[in-house]
């Protein structure tokens, strides 16, 4: 059975005649007339009888009238719902990113959405391989890539820069730093378990004769060792400007960035609140691109 039918029969049950229910469906009556001759001939019974007045409902039509009642407000009740839901998603949204981005500059992004959006639940994935988190149940994935995978949609925010940064005591300390000759300082630095980061090769290329004072296996180690004034240490722009206590010692390291990119799994760009979420980081994320890129003046030393 044709589901159109029922708003035939509903509106010739309610308005009695053909011109009428031509009216309130919009069609012209003899359009009407033509599918109440339809339904007939096909369901094999007749829905309703023929007066000089108009149409009056058979038993078999009161039947069909009484589900079309309950379709047209089982339908009204869906239309308010789903304009509901237009402006105000509701669900998970998995996120997976690195702790660093997390607590460096998502967190209030991530904030300011669930504020925004209070039907969104957010559950949130860190680690330092964000791209195999993403191959797991994540919606949406914001990573530190140059090659992101070809089965994930997204944009590039900008570009993640890096530079030479170490705490105000450090420098009173040791007021004759020279970037050009990092050796003689004293270091933080990742381990090898930790070669994945972007500026491996100016590790490589700087501090082959120093000897670092630690090693420690995450950024956001290094981050609070260098605050406490540990040593010097390689850190994103995003979390050694945003940080009073430390001082950058150079510009952004040549040549020694990576992209920031949100993504999601193809399938998932229609839905809603992904779609939502994603616009939502990605404006806020937008706005910090001068932050996130290092675009501002080294601190003097002295």
């Amino acid at each position: 059975m044709d589901w159109d039918y029922l708003r035939y029969v509903h509106a010739l049950a309610t308005a009695g005649n053909l011109s009428r229910a031509g009216e309130i469906l919009g069609v012209h009556q003899t359009t009407v007339l033509r599918r109440l001759d339809q339904m007939e001939e096909q369901l094999g019974v007749q829905l309703f009888e023929r007066t000089r007045d108009g149409v009056m409902l058979t038993p078999a039509g009161e039947t069909a009238f009484s589900e079309a009642e309950r379709f047209s407000s089982d339908m009204a009740a869906l239309e308010q719902k789903l304009k509901g839901q237009e402006t105000l998603p509701f669900g998970k949204v998995r996120l997976a990113t690195t702790d660093t981005l997390l607590t460096g500059l998502v967190n209030p992004i991530l904030s300011e959405l669930v504020t925004a959006y209070p039907g969104i639940q957010l559950d949130i994935s860190t680690g330092s391989d964000v791209l195999s988190l993403s191959r797991r149940d994540t919606d949406i994935a914001l990573c530190p890539t140059n090659h992101p995978q070809e089965n994930m949609t997204g944009q590039r925010i900008a570009n993640i820069e890096s530079a030479i940064y170490c705490a105000v005591p450090y420098i009173d300390c040791n007021p004759d730093f020279d970037p050009d000759h990092p050796e003689a300082q004293a270091w933080v630095v990742p381990d090898d378990s930790f070669n994945h980061l972007a500026t491996g090769r100016w590790y490589e290329k700087h501090l082959k004769a120093s000897q670092p004072v630690i090693r420690c296996n995450s950024l956001h180690t290094m981050y609070t060792l260098i605050r406490a004034g540990s040593g010097v240490g390689v850190l994103p722009c995003y979390m050694g400007d945003s940080c009073a206590e430390l001082q950058r010692l150079s510009a952004p390291l040549e040549a020694e960035g990576i992209e920031l990119w949100l993504l999601t799994h193809q399938n998932l760009r229609q839905r809603a609140r992904t779609r939502l979420a994603m616009e939502f980081i990605a404006g806020k994320l937008q706005a910090l691109q001068p932050l996130i890129e290092g675009k501002r003046e080294a601190k003097s030393s002295t």
